[in-house]
């Protein structure tokens, strides 16, 4: 009974707000986007230093960086000709350990049953 209780008093998502949720999930359904911010997880880096790491191109490096500023996951500072990436939004760590947790776990399960 108190499932049905917790389900019931739940507020409803507005169309908006389910379309912006949409939004950041779109934005980390690209594995390019999905190294990016694994690298900045780290901490800052320049963007040449993030095209180098990617070992691609500064122009897909730049769109990539692009997508995830604008879902408000990354932000940008310049100082003298460099442009900084960071992890704007603390709660892509938190999602990124979740998946990586989770994957971890499934992948731990199915070794032992192919080993075991």
């Amino acid at each position: 009974m108190a499932g049905k209780k917790n389900a019931k008093t739940k507020k409803e998502l507005s169309p908006l707000a389910l379309e912006l949720i949409a939004a950041r999930f779109r934005a980390l359904s690209e594995p390019m986007r999905l190294r990016l911010l694994n690298l900045l997880m780290a901490g800052e880096q320049t963007v040449g230093q993030l095209v180098e790491a990617v070992g691609s191109s500064q122009a897909n490096v730049s769109k990539h960086l692009s997508v995830l500023r604008e879902a408000g996951m990354i932000a940008m500072r310049k100082e003298g000709l460099s442009s900084y990436c960071f992890i704007a939004d603390p709660i892509v760590n938190e999602l990124c350990e979740l998946m990586c947790s989770r994957l971890r776990d499934e992948m731990e399960s199915k070794t032992r049953a192919f080993h075991g």
